[in-house]
Protein backbone atom coordinates (compact mmCIF):
# COMPACT_ATOMS: atom_id res chain seq x y z
CA UNK A 1 0.00 0.00 0.00
CA UNK A 2 1.39 3.38 -0.99
CA UNK A 3 1.74 5.98 1.76
CA UNK A 4 -0.20 9.18 1.21
CA UNK A 5 1.91 12.22 0.56
CA UNK A 6 1.46 15.45 2.44
CA UNK A 7 0.78 17.95 -0.31
CA UNK A 8 0.22 21.04 1.79
CA UNK A 9 1.94 22.42 4.88
CA UNK A 10 -1.14 24.18 6.23
CA UNK A 11 -1.03 22.54 9.66
CA UNK A 12 2.63 23.53 10.08
CA UNK A 13 2.07 27.13 8.96
CA UNK A 14 -0.94 27.51 11.27
CA UNK A 15 1.19 26.29 14.19
CA UNK A 16 3.99 28.69 13.25
CA UNK A 17 1.48 31.56 13.15
CA UNK A 18 -0.13 30.37 16.40
CA UNK A 19 -3.52 30.11 14.72
CA UNK A 20 -6.14 27.37 14.80
CA UNK A 21 -8.15 25.55 12.16
CA UNK A 22 -11.28 27.15 13.59
CA UNK A 23 -9.80 30.65 13.24
CA UNK A 24 -8.85 30.00 9.62
CA UNK A 25 -12.30 28.60 8.86
CA UNK A 26 -13.88 31.78 10.26
CA UNK A 27 -11.56 34.01 8.23
CA UNK A 28 -12.37 32.16 5.01
CA UNK A 29 -16.07 31.56 5.67
CA UNK A 30 -15.52 27.79 5.41
CA UNK A 31 -16.73 24.89 7.50
CA UNK A 32 -14.17 23.95 10.20
CA UNK A 33 -14.40 20.31 9.06
CA UNK A 34 -13.23 21.37 5.59
CA UNK A 35 -10.19 23.16 7.02
CA UNK A 36 -9.48 20.13 9.18
CA UNK A 37 -9.39 17.94 6.07
CA UNK A 38 -6.91 20.34 4.46
CA UNK A 39 -4.71 20.23 7.57
CA UNK A 40 -4.64 16.44 7.59
CA UNK A 41 -4.11 16.30 3.82
CA UNK A 42 -7.32 14.28 3.44
CA UNK A 43 -8.49 16.92 0.96
CA UNK A 44 -6.81 19.87 -0.75
CA UNK A 45 -8.00 23.44 -1.17
CA UNK A 46 -8.38 24.79 -4.69
CA UNK A 47 -5.81 27.21 -6.06
CA UNK A 48 -8.02 30.25 -5.48
CA UNK A 49 -8.63 29.18 -1.88
CA UNK A 50 -4.92 28.54 -1.43
CA UNK A 51 -4.27 32.13 -2.51
CA UNK A 52 -6.87 33.36 0.01
CA UNK A 53 -5.21 31.30 2.75
CA UNK A 54 -1.81 32.79 1.94
CA UNK A 55 -3.25 36.31 2.22
CA UNK A 56 -5.03 35.59 5.51
CA UNK A 57 -1.91 33.99 7.02
CA UNK A 58 0.40 36.60 5.44
CA UNK A 59 2.71 34.02 3.87
CA UNK A 60 3.84 33.30 0.34
CA UNK A 61 1.66 30.64 -1.26
CA UNK A 62 4.83 28.54 -1.80
CA UNK A 63 5.16 28.28 1.99
CA UNK A 64 1.87 26.38 2.07
CA UNK A 65 3.02 23.65 -0.31
CA UNK A 66 5.46 20.78 -0.18
CA UNK A 67 7.59 20.34 -3.26
CA UNK A 68 6.41 17.57 -5.54
CA UNK A 69 10.03 16.60 -6.20
CA UNK A 70 12.75 16.29 -3.61
CA UNK A 71 15.12 19.23 -3.61
CA UNK A 72 13.06 21.37 -5.98
CA UNK A 73 11.16 24.52 -5.16
CA UNK A 74 7.45 24.67 -5.86
CA UNK A 75 6.78 27.08 -8.70
CA UNK A 76 3.35 28.61 -9.17
CA UNK A 77 2.23 30.83 -11.99
CA UNK A 78 -0.47 33.35 -11.24
CA UNK A 79 -2.85 33.77 -14.13
CA UNK A 80 -4.36 37.21 -14.55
Amino acid sequence: MEATKDINRLKVVLAEKKRTNKWLAEQLGKDPATVSKWCTNTAQPGLETLLQISKVLEVDVKDLLNSSRAGEDVKLIKFL
